[in-house]
């Protein structure tokens, strides 16, 4: 017990995921330590907005209008050069 006691306390502020006895994983930063509990601040998952166009779900929920609007610009430069 104390190999694991000294492991977290030297990574206190680093994110961890620390699986209980009963198989539940909690995953969070590491706050603070002591010789029988670790309390970890939990991780909070945001939605996964991922790398698609426009950022979908990102930008303050902009993300499809900035799609659309990309899409709208890259669509008329290349019919430019289509009809020039």
């Amino acid at each position: 017990m104390e190999r694991y006691y000294r492991f977290c306390h030297q990574n206190i502020g680093k994110v961890a995921r620390i699986t209980d006895k009963t198989g539940r994983v909690h995953v969070g930063r590491i706050v603070r330590v002591s010789p029988n509990r670790v309390f970890i601040a939990p991780m909070i998952r945001r939605g996964a907005t991922g790398y698609g166009y426009g950022y979908y779900g990102g930008w303050w929920g902009w993300g499809p209008v900035y799609g659309l609007g990309l899409g709208l610009i890259a669509g008329v430069a290349l019919a430019g050069l289509f009809f020039w």
